[in-house]
């Protein structure tokens, strides 16, 4: 007979996740401009005292608000494994929005609202499951820590960062983490969907670049203008394609989309054979190189005012153990006379995908759907893995959701009419229940 989940959890999971997106926990990067994280932290630890589990919040700054709480296994013996997600969102204009970002309503059998995907849908699917554990009394194989985080949004300082860095204790015996951005589905025909489950995620390194020059009026014949030789190097940056780079996990991906699609790639231009996979080739696409994206720029203060400097931001991340290589592009392609400062610099991250945690995520999967076949792949963003890794734990993107063939799922991160399915939240509760009970 088919197992059919755990039944309050599958039931509640939409309306938590509608609850948590009303909670507006915009991040700007700035605490005098945030909004919502104690609010939300306060939120998940009243769901989880309802039902017994008890639960701290700690705050880097007033108001960024994170929560830990442990749940007991059966073998306290066991390293615990770690499931963290973060709270906060990216901006959203509502006039942009079909739904307004934080109504969180439940309409066409999704639910609608920023945070929907990135990450409050996998937030919900855990509270929702942990709770149907403490109604109905089960135990865990081992222990689970639960981390609620602030800042994720803009890069953890305030959120994973600092509590590896003033409250280590809280996860120092963790062994394996997992969190958000894997275990979705790409459907390759009716019997047949890959499960993306992500072991590694390229470094960020965000910059801050400065042209300094001579000032003068703008009717002047001018050879030494700060905003011409920063709209070089920003040209330069922004128009190179560096070169290709296939790591271990990139390997074992584009050889599981060779057999899935019965075709041959070239090793020199795997984006035509990537472009197959719909809009998410966008994503997989960027974890073929190292990249550099000028993305904002500030110069001059009067139309006939040549400034003496100009600066621009530089959106650059780049592949596990390409970080010295990168430093070179950089170098070559930004040239002499500008000044270079990180905005934030954070490690690349990436393990293999084996052991017995792999194990039971692949086995809940396909217990769940039939079809599934799962594959590792390196995300082009980040997550708090930069920050929990550095504990020595071993950290996994495993949200799982079996998704519309036609849904493009990489659009909604970050993006408009952000919205998850909610048949897949209730698949990934089950999935996790499945795997939580065995890894």
């Amino acid at each position: 007979m088919e197992n059919p989940g755990p039944a309050q959890a599958q039931a509640e999971v939409a309306e938590l996740l509608s609850d948590l997106i009303r909670i507006d926990t915009t991040n700007t990067g700035d605490t005098a401009t945030g909004a919502g994280e104690r609010a939300a932290a306060e939120w998940v630890a009243g769901k989880l005292d309802e039902v017994g589990i008890g639960s701290q919040i700690l705050e880097s700054e007033r108001g960024r608000a994170s929560l830990v709480a442990r749940i007991e296994g059966a073998d306290r013996s066991r390293p615990p494994l770690l499931i963290h997600g973060h709270l906060d969102v990216v901006p959203a204009d509502p006039a942009e929005w079909s739904v307004h970002p934080f109504s969180g309503e439940e309409r066409d059998g999704y639910v609608w609202g920023r945070g929907a995907v990135d990450m409050k849908d996998m937030d919900a699917m855990v509270l929702s499951l942990v709770r149907d554990w403490a109604r109905t009394g089960v135990q865990p194989p081992r222990d689970i820590v639960l981390a609620y985080v602030a800042d994720e949004e803009a890069g953890g300082k305030l959120g994973a960062r600092w509590l590896v860095d003033e409250h280590p204790d809280l996860f120092a015996d963790c062994s394996e983490a997992i969190s958000e951005v894997g275990g979705f589905s790409i459907t390759v025909r009716d019997d047949l969907r890959l499960y993306l489950v992500q072991t590694a995620e390229k470094g960020l390194a965000w910059m801050r670049l400065t042209a300094g020059g001579k000032p003068g009026h703008g009717s002047f014949v001018h050879d030494d203008n700060a905003v011409t030789r920063l709209c070089q190097a920003v040209a330069r940056l922004g128009s190179a394609r560096l070169p290709t780079v296939l790591t271990p996990p990139m390997r074992q991906f584009l050889a599981a989309v060779e057999d899935a699609y019965g075709i041959e790639i070239d090793p020199d231009r795997p984006e035509e054979a990537l472009a197959r996979l719909g809009s998410i080739s966008r994503m997989i696409g960027a974890a073929l190189r190292n990249t550099a994206n000028p993305t904002m720029l500030d110069a001059g203060y009067k139309t006939n005012v040549i400034p003496g400097t100009a600066g621009a931001t530089v959106d650059g991340r780049f592949l596990h153990g390409q970080e010295e290589e990168f430093e070179r592009q950089l170098a070559s392609l930004i040239g002499e006379g500008i000044q270079r400062e990180w905005i934030v610099h954070d490690q690349a991250v990436e393990t293999t995908f084996d052991g017995p945690l792999v194990d039971s995520m692949v086995a809940a999967l396909r217990s769940e759907d039939d079809g599934a076949r799962p594959v590792p792949f390196t995300m082009s963003g980040g997550t708090d893995a930069k920050s929990f890794e550095r504990l020595g734990i071993r950290c996994f993107g495993f949200s799982p959701l079996r998704l519309p063939a036609d849904l493009d799922f990489a659009s909604l991160f970050h993006g408009i009419d952000e919205r998850v399915p909610v048949e897949s939240l209730r698949f990934g509760v089950r999935v996790l229940d499945r795997f939580l009970r065995a890894a």
